[in-house]
């Protein structure tokens, strides 16, 4: 409980300072996003919260751009050619039994934690659109993987499956 209140007075009050600080210093931005996304995830594992109940949420850019198949209204169309970290990620979710979607944006996300409505949430994602959801669905705990951008935003990205695996194993009983 004391871990819930602390991860509230990171979200609500220290997160909206930080974002007001970068304002001024943009450069800073990112860096300060993925501090509170650290220090989420470690109230999340102090607090010890355990669910089978998992949403595991993904970025669309995770598709590599050559893919002739779209995941975004079904991730199960993906044919698991290997190419993306999609295949392990659906293996993942399957292995688990986890609800697993793909978003387009932080509206559709919004609307997939409303509709799915998991007891708790794995997302993967940028540092902006991790924070602003993390704080969003607060007091619900998320815990957020920043994704891998070696070809700049929104395209090719990359996520660290094995941070994926322990975040679920941080939530199962």
């Amino acid at each position: 409980m004391v871990y819930r209140i602390v991860r509230g007075v990171v979200l609500k009050i220290l997160y909206p300072l930080l974002m007001l600080f970068s304002a001024f210093r943009k450069e800073k931005k990112e860096g300060l996003q993925g501090l509170i996304i650290e220090l989420n995830n470690r109230l999340i594992k102090k607090e010890g919260f355990r669910t089978k109940r998992i949403l595991l949420l993904l970025p669309h850019c995770l598709q590599i751009d050559k893919c002739d198949i779209r995941i975004t209204q079904n991730i199960y169309n993906c044919k698991r050619c290997g190419r993306c970290d999609i295949k392990d990620l659906i293996g993942l979710a399957d292995e688990h039994g986890l609800n697993l979607f793909v978003a387009t944006g932080g509206n559709l996300a919004r609307r997939i934690v409303s509709d799915v409505r998991p007891e708790a949430i794995v997302a993967v994602a940028c540092e902006n659109d991790l924070s602003s959801g993390i704080a969003d669905t607060y007091p619900m705990p998320v815990f957020g993987i920043p994704n891998e951008r070696p070809h700049g935003p929104c395209f090719n990205t990359l996520v660290n499956v094995e941070r994926v695996k322990e975040a679920i194993r941080s939530f199962c009983p």
